[in-house]
C-alpha cells in the first residue's frame, strides 16, 4: 500500500470522507517532495476546482496535521506542508527556500544530549533552510 492510500484509509478509519478535493490535495502533496504553502496548493488546484475556497484548503490541510498524514512547518510566517514522510524512521528536513524541495536529514539529537545532564528533552524540531543545489546553479546562470 502507497502512502498515499495510507492516508486516505487513515482519513476514512476517523471518519472522514474522501472527497475529490481532500484526494487532489493529498495527491498533490503525495506526489511533491516539497513544503508548499495553502495558496500553492489552491492554485494548483484551481483548473480542477475552479471555486475552492483558500478556508477549505486550510481546513483540510490541518486536519491533514492533526491526523499526521501532513507535516508542516513555518518560514518567514508563513505556514508550509508536506507529506508526512517516514522513510527510515525519525528525521529532519534541509528546506529549500527557493523552490520548497526537501532532504532528509539524520537527528542530530546525539550531539547535544552531553550539553544536557541532568536533563530530558521531551520533543524538539529540527529543520534547515537554505537553498538547494538546483537552485543555487540556477542563481549562478543568471
Amino acid at each position: 500500500m502507497s502512502a498515499f492510500e495510507q492516508a486516505v484509509k487513515t482519513l476514512k478509519r476517523n471518519g472522514y470522507k474522501t472527497t475529490g478535493k481532500r484526494q487532489r490535495i493529498l495527491e498533490l502533496l503525495y506526489n511533491s517532495n516539497k513544503y508548499m504553502s495553502a495558496k500553492e496548493v489552491q492554485d494548483k488546484l484551481k483548473k480542477m476546482f475552479p471555486g475552492i475556497s483558500p478556508d477549505t484548503i486550510y481546513r483540510n490541510l490541518h486536519t491533514f496535521v492533526e491526523l499526521k498524514v501532513v507535516e508542516e512547518t513555518e518560514l518567514n510566517g508563513e505556514k508550509l506542508f508536506r507529506a508526512t514522510c517516514d522513510v527510515h524512521g525519525h528525521h529532519h528536513h534541509f528546506i529549500c527556500t527557493v523552490c520548497g524541495k526537501t532532504k532528509e536529514l539524520d537527528c542530530p539529537l546525539d550531539l547535544f544530549q552531553d550539553q544536557l545532564p541532568g536533563y530530558e528533552v521531551d520533543s524538539h524540531r529540527f529543520e534547515l533552510f537554505g537553498k538547494c543545489s538546483n537552485c543555487l546553479q540556477l542563481q549562478s546562470t543568471n
